[in-house]
């Protein structure tokens, strides 16, 4: 399955702000998911847990003028039959070496395994060095790349302390 290809965005995936003097970003991440063990739940049939992880590199998208470079997502993904339910964290690699880390919320269509689509919000959790107390939220919408990645268009803003 490619539920945990949810994860990225940003994750992130990781992303934008709320506050006064927001500064509005967008970009895409590319992610490539690790294959799931998704774990039966016995209450009803295609109801299971799997936990997500996922492979993104990052493009357009800037935080003060520094590039995203690649990032992890990892989830917690809730599946029933062809819905999935994910909350997570992304942490990306920025150009000079900081990082940001976004929580997700979001679903997802899969057939057979496989990801149709999906999206939701995310939120800023932390940020080193320059983005230490990023502040930010936005939204991601993935679609499916016919290699098997995902590919999120990751919109927000963001506020970074004085």
């Amino acid at each position: 399955m490619r539920v945990k290809s949810l994860i990225v965005v940003l994750s992130a995936l990781a992303l934008a702000a709320a506050a006064s003097a927001q500064t509005k970003t967008s970009g895409t991440t590319v992610c490539k998911a690790d294959t799931p063990a998704p774990v039966p739940i016995s209450d009803m049939s295609g109801h299971s847990f799997a936990i997500g992880k996922a492979q993104c590199t990052w493009t357009g998208f800037e935080i003060a003028g520094v590039a995203y470079k690649d990032g992890v997502s990892v989830s917690q993904d809730e599946i029933h039959g062809g819905a999935t339910t994910s909350n997570g964290y992304h942490t990306a690699t920025l150009a000079n070496g900081d990082t940001t880390t976004a929580h997700f919320r979001g679903t997802a269509s899969v057939k057979d395994g496989k990801f149709l689509g999906g999206g939701g919000t995310w939120t800023f959790s932390s940020g080193t060095g320059k983005f230490k107390g990023i502040q930010g939220k936005g939204t991601y919408k993935g679609t499916p790349n016919a290699d098997g990645t995902v590919s999120y268009k990751v919109d927000g803003e963001y506020t970074l302390p004085k």
